[in-house]
């Protein structure tokens, strides 16, 4: 007889209804991003789970299955090997609330809010601690921007002069299908991989208005839609009572491999008579290039949880056959990008289940420097500092937590005529685990 309890149905459900709408809800972006998503590809999002996203955003030497530990709670997407030491059926979701003050070097200020998913993760074991599986639809890149750009066009032929604006305005972005499997192979080794199914739609627009009716107004959008598909293989190597005799040291090694993806664009022209199709539609490929992670986790006792990580991808290698903001095929190229991280778990209760709530609610820290893969100027390298934190409290369920996290960061600069950005994220997930299709045993 199986065991499939209401609660995990009724979030299963919501998961599945809700996928569409989510889909759907990234070609209908609001415009209210970072200007920096204008730029190649989008602002590229990572969101491996909300237990490492509120300890800097690493992980790929962090063991995000551990039965002697409640609060890891989470399938941890930045390395398959971590899925094999699998025991109960995961799943798990969010949302996050985005308000970024954006600054020139006038130190004029506006304001933009908006709102979308983390994710959804589902996870489950085919054999107890030993061999499990990750399924995951998440953002890849966002894009979501609008500027506007006044002049003014000279007098000519006895007519005065016209003021004029142009707006920029960006939405989409790419989203992927992740799903895989990771092994436990004994007690100190463990292997993943998956593969990567990226697609999604990059649209921008540019609209002229002019201040006279003697001028037509004139809009260009371009609409690119993408698809392809790359890997990830992964190791965890777990070294137990390295410094202590109940310590634990993992070391993690992720490789996402190099990826092609087909796409067509759309490049369409509207005024104030008509709209029609400039050129028709454009084939061509986007090829992305490899990328590195390596990750350190450290485990004193059952209460303090410590990780670092670094990811390098070099995008310097980045070709297209199309042209993107800040990308050029045989002009402008995009940079190398870096990313260092690093967090602090605390759950004062240990594995104690009968402690106070607020001794079993885990607190974490970290931090983390991101060096963007693209820029507006080409001798310009746009970096992004960040602290963030979060609680994980438990719920009447042992295996369910519900994360609250945070995000403060900056982006960018004013100099040389540039934006700086700083921001607030705030998260919620939920993260539900449960034994599913468990055999009763009769007699």
């Amino acid at each position: 007889m199986n065991r499939f309890l209401p609660s995990s149905r009724c979030l299963l459900l919501c998961v599945l209804l809700a996928l569409p709408g989510l889909r759907s809800g990234y070609a209908q972006q609001t415009n209210d991003g970072s200007i920096y998503s204008r730029f190649g590809l989008g602002e590229l999002r990572t969101f491996y789970s909300s237990q490492i996203q509120a300890m800097g955003g690493g992980g790929t030497g962090f063991p995000s299955f551990n039965a002697m530990n409640p609060s890891f709670n989470a399938m941890n997407l930045s390395n398959p090997a971590s899925w094999g030491a699998q025991v109960l059926t995961r799943v798990s979701g969010g949302l996050f609330y985005e308000n970024i003050q954006a600054t020139d070097a006038s130190d004029a200020r506006s304001r933009l809010a908006s709102g979308t998913f983390n994710g959804v993760h589902i996870s489950f074991p085919l054999k107890s601690q030993t061999l499990g599986v990750g399924l995951a639809f998440v953002p890849f890149s966002r894009v979501s921007y609008r500027v506007a750009v006044e002049g003014t066009l000279p007098a000519t032929d006895g007519l005065e002069e016209v003021p004029y604006v142009v707006n920029y305005k960006g939405n989409g972005g790419l989203q992927q299908i992740v799903g895989g499997f990771g092994w436990q192979i004994n007690n100190h080794i463990a292997a993943g991989a998956a593969a990567h199914f990226i697609f999604g739609i990059l649209e921008e627009r540019r609209e002229t208005r002019f201040a006279s009716g003697a001028y037509q107004r004139a809009d260009v959008a371009n609409a690119t839609r993408l698809a392809g598909i790359t890997g990830t293989g992964g190791v965890l190597i777990r070294l137990p009572g390295v410094f202590r005799r109940q310590d634990a040291l993992s070391v993690g090694l992720a490789l996402t491999l190099p990826a092609t993806l087909t796409g067509t664009r759309v490049r369409t022209l509207e005024t104030s008579v008509e709209a029609d199709t400039l050129g028709g539609e454009l084939s061509g490929k986007v090829h992305l290039p490899y990328g590195l992670g390596f990750g350190v986790a450290y485990r004193p006792d059952l209460r303090w949880t410590f990780i670092a990580d670094a990811r390098y991808e070099p995008w310097s290698t980045f070709e297209s056959d199309f042209t993107f903001p800040g990308y050029t095929p045989g002009g402008h190229s995009l940079q190398d990008r870096l990313r260092l991280s690093a967090g602090i778990e605390f759950l004062p209760a240990g594995r104690d289940l009968l402690a106070s709530y607020f001794r079993r609610t885990a607190y974490r820290i970290g931090f983390y420097v991101d060096r963007s893969y693209a820029s507006p100027l080409p001798e310009e390298t746009i970096r992004t500092f960040a602290l963030t934190g979060g609680l994980s409290l438990p719920t009447l369920n042992a295996g369910t937590r519900i994360d609250l996290n945070v995000e403060l960061g900056t982006r960018g600069t004013t100099e040389r005529g540039l934006i700086r950005d700083r921001f607030i994220r705030i998260g919620v997930n939920l993260n539900l685990g449960e034994l599913w299709f468990v055999k009763r045993k009769l007699g």
